[in-house]
C-alpha cells in the first residue's frame, strides 16, 4: 500500500504500467460503435448455426487468441483456437462453412494471419478482425467486420513486450463473448453445466445435491408445540443431530429454528424457560433456500445473514434438509 509521498521508482513503474494498460482498456469503451454490434450479429449467427466460432493470432495474439476462445466456449459459444500456420498445413480441413473466424493482429499485417483470412474469405467464412490503428491494414481490408483499437502505445517504450495491445484486445474479445450470450439468453444454469468442476462448479451445484442434514433421516424435524426440553428429547432420537431443530407448525410447514446458540443463551439467562413451548423462544421465519436453489444461494445467505445453518424448504414451505456452514467451508465456496 502506497503512502503520501512514496517515490519509490519501482512502486511509480508498477503503477504506469497498471495505468496504461486500464487506460487502454477504457479507451475502448469509448470506441464502441456498429462495427461492435455487427461483431455479435456474426458470433450469433454462427452460433445458432451449429458452427463453430475460429480464434487465431500469432505469439502473444495467438495466446489471448486462446483465452477468448475459452471463454466463448464456457459461455455456450463452440469455440477453439487455429494456429495460423499449422492452418496451412493441413487444419484447414478442421474449418466448416458455418465457422467464423475472430482473426488477431495488432499490426494488421502478420503474414500467417492475413493468409489464413485470405483463404477462408474465399471459403465464404465471416470474419472479424481485431487490429490495432484505424482499419487500414491488411487484415481489416479482408474482413467483414473490422474492429479497430486505435493507436496503442504499450506500458514501456524501451521494453516493447505487447502490454497494453494485448489487454485491450482480451477486453474487447470477453466483451464481444459476453454480448453473445447475452443475446442468446445464456443462464447461470447453463453455465453450471458447463462448469461442474473447482470453485465455480461447486457454487453451481443444486443445493439438493450437497445436504448431509436431511429432513426424516439424520434431521429431526420436530412440531413447535413442544416444550423446549420435550423438542430436545425427540430430536434426539435420532442421535447425532445438526446444529439447529427445525420446527413446524401444525401444518408441517417450518415455523422456526433453535440452533446451539439459542439454547446456550436460553441455558445461561432462563433455565427455567425449559418448560416453555419452544415456539415462544425459536428464531421464527429464518433465512431459507428453495428445493431449487444453488450453492451459490447458501454462500450468499451465510455472508449477508451470518446465518450458519439454513434450512432448505419445498414449494409448499415443508423441511427438506439444513445446509450447514461448515459443509461449504469444506467444499471451499466459503473461508473458515
Amino acid at each position: 500500500m502506497s503512502t503520501p509521498g512514496d517515490t519509490n521508482p519501482e512502486r511509480e513503474f508498477l503503477r504506469a504500467v497498471l495505468r496504461a494498460e486500464g487506460e487502454a482498456v477504457l479507451a475502448q469503451a469509448d470506441r464502441l460503435g456498429e462495427t461492435f454490434h455487427r461483431a455479435v450479429e456474426i458470433l450469433e449467427r454462427c452460433a445458432e448455426g451449429h458452427g463453430s466460432v475460429l480464434v487465431s493470432g500469432l505469439g502473444k495474439s495467438g495466446l489471448i487468441g486462446k483465452k477468448i476462445s475459452a471463454t466463448l466456449a464456457s459461455l455456450g459459444v463452440p469455440s477453439h483456437d487455429i494456429h495460423p500456420s499449422e492452418a496451412a498445413h493441413g487444419d484447414l480441413g478442421r474449418i466448416r462453412s458455418t465457422d467464423c473466424l475472430i482473426a488477431l493482429s495488432n499490426s494488421g499485417e502478420t503474414d500467417e494471419v492475413v493468409a489464413l483470412a485470405a483463404i477462408l474469405k474465399q471459403d465464404g467464412v465471416p470474419i472479424i478482425s481485431i487490429t490495432g490503428g484505424e482499419g487500414q491494414s491488411a487484415l481489416a481490408r479482408l474482413a467483414d467486420c473490422a474492429i479497430t483499437l486505435g493507436t496503442i502505445t504499450e506500458a514501456s517504450d524501451a521494453l516493447l513486450a505487447p502490454t497494453c495491445s494485448t489487454t485491450a484486445t482480451l477486453a474487447v474479445g470477453d466483451a464481444l463473448a459476453l454480448a453473445v450470450a447475452r443475446r442468446r439468453s445464456f443462464t447461470p444454469d447453463d453455465f453450471a453445466r458447463r462448469h461442474p468442476g473447482g470453485t465455480l462448479g461447486g457454487l453451481m451445484r443444486p443445493v439438493l445435491d450437497v445436504l448431509r442434514s436431511v429432513a426424516g433421516k439424520n434431521m429431526p424435524v420436530v412440531s413447535d408445540a413442544l416444550p423446549v426440553r420435550e423438542a430436545l428429547i425427540e430430536a434426539d432420537k435420532l442421535g447425532r443431530r445438526p446444529g439447529a431443530l427445525v420446527l413446524t407448525d401444525d401444518q408441517g410447514r417450518m415455523s422456526g429454528i433453535f440452533t446451539d446458540g439459542d439454547l446456550r443463551r436460553l441455558l445461561l439467562h432462563h433455565p427455567e424457560q425449559l418448560e416453555r413451548p419452544i415456539s415462544e423462544v425459536m428464531t421464527r421465519d429464518p433465512m431459507s433456500l428453495s428445493s431449487s436453489s444453488m450453492v451459490r444461494d447458501a454462500v450468499r445467505l451465510v455472508r449477508e445473514c451470518r446465518q450458519d445453518e439454513i434450512p432448505v424448504v419445498d414449494e409448499e414451505g415443508r423441511p427438506v434438509g439444513l445446509v450447514d456452514v461448515q459443509d461449504l467451508i469444506a467444499m471451499k465456496v466459503v473461508q473458515d
